[in-house]
């Protein structure tokens, strides 16, 4: 029995377990179902940490450095190597990922990008992402924080998908004391305008929330209805990604979201955006996450057979094998997909040339084909 139109009361409380969420996950499958059946997919991937130099200060982040204490930019030999070695792993995806504008903050970052005569960091992520897909078979996918308009249009000819998490609509999380304070790209709507951007850009967009970083239940479910609002066909993809705790940050102390809380949550997460939104749940943030199936997601994100997971360098990713066996004793089938779902490689949403290159890479029904070479 359908739950019919969602309530945001109804999902508040549906997420915090205030009313028997037994409907709710038969619910959310059966949302997923009407769409994807028992296909669950996710993306083989190189994690390319282009740059660890950020101009935020995130509470919770471990992936940004300053100078001389790990932040620094991957030279193009040091990006080519990680790309080929994924190849040789039948990667698909060059995920690059790096703190947002450091070049605002560190004059070590103007220098780097000075000495590649780049004039911003978005121009190095343009040109190693060319340099990506002239020297390998893998398609890029770029991470890089607040986009403009034209930084889009310059990234689609080489990236076939980007991503931004909006992470949450409430600015209370920029105040002092709150996981975002002094931290200016984080302003929700600095973040709202890039994926409006995407809109306009043609450019499939992977976004998301945080759970468990300081936001109340009622801000998450906001958060989720906002990227329904924003959803102009370009979101391909929604993550809902839960908080984990490390020792090296401000909040390695703050308590983390149970499971049952983020079962609830992403079962909330499907209901709200509906059957055609592909809905991932990162599998290395989870002891569990095979239950997580339960709650109606319909991808595992991007997984890797060789590199660390560079935000979370403490959860190490399943085993590709162990992943397959996990889906499928759920009662689903493990398929691999490009960083571009199959239902945006059309013309509309890829360059010509990046499209032709998609064609050649997917099957009849828009799956990856992965090679190994021997």
């Amino acid at each position: 029995m359908s739950l019919g139109a969602p309530d945001r009361d109804k999902a508040v409380a549906f997420a915090k377990g205030a009313i028997d969420p037994g409907p709710l996950f038969e619910e959310a499958q059966r949302l997923r179902d009407e769409r994807t059946g028992r296909r669950i997919t996710y993306s083989r991937k190189v994690f390319i940490p282009l740059t660890t130099l950020c101009m935020d200060t995130c509470s919770y982040c471990t992936f940004a450095k300053p100078p001389g204490a790990g932040g620094e930019y991957l030279e193009p030999e040091d990006v080519l190597a990680i790309a080929r070695a994924g190849e040789r792993f039948g990667c698909t995806e060059a995920l690059f990922t790096l703190g947002d504008r450091p070049e605002d903050r560190w004059p070590q970052a103007r220098e780097f990008l000075e000495r590649h005569n780049c004039g911003s960091t978005i121009e190095y992520v343009q040109r190693m992402s060319e340099l990506v897909v002239a020297e390998t078979s893998l398609f890029p996918h770029a991470n890089p924080g607040l986009m403009s308009d034209q930084a889009l249009s310059s990234l689609r000819s080489s990236n076939v998908s980007a991503g931004m998490m909006l992470e949450n609509i409430s600015p209370r999380l920029m105040e002092p004391g709150m996981p975002h304070h002094n931290c200016p790209d984080k302003d929700p709507l600095a973040r709202v305008a890039t994926i409006e951007a995407a809109g306009r850009q043609k450019m499939p967009f992977t976004t998301g929330v945080l759970v468990g970083i300081g936001e109340t239940t009622e801000e998450l479910v906001d958060s989720l209805f906002a990227l329904k609002d924003l959803q102009a066909g370009h979101i391909q993809e929604v993550i809902v990604q839960n908080f984990r705790a490390k020792a090296d940050t401000r909040m390695r102390r703050e308590p983390e979201p149970t499971p049952d809380y983020v079962r609830r949550v992403v079962a909330v997460a499907r209901w709200i955006l509906g059957p055609d939104m592909n809905l991932q749940v990162p599998p290395n943030l989870s002891e569990q996450y095979e239950v997580l199936l339960e709650s109606g997601i319909n991808d595992w994100g991007g997984v890797s057979p060789i590199t660390i997971d560079w935000v979370n360098p403490e959860q190490p990713w399943p085993h590709l094998d162990r992943l397959r066996e996990k889906t499928e004793a759920s009662g689903f089938e493990l398929v691999a997909r490009l960083p571009a779902y199959p239902e945006f490689l059309t013309r509309e949403w890829l360059s010509p040339p990046m499209l032709e290159r998609a064609r050649r890479s997917s099957d009849d029904s828009g799956y990856a084909l992965i090679s190994i070479p021997a």
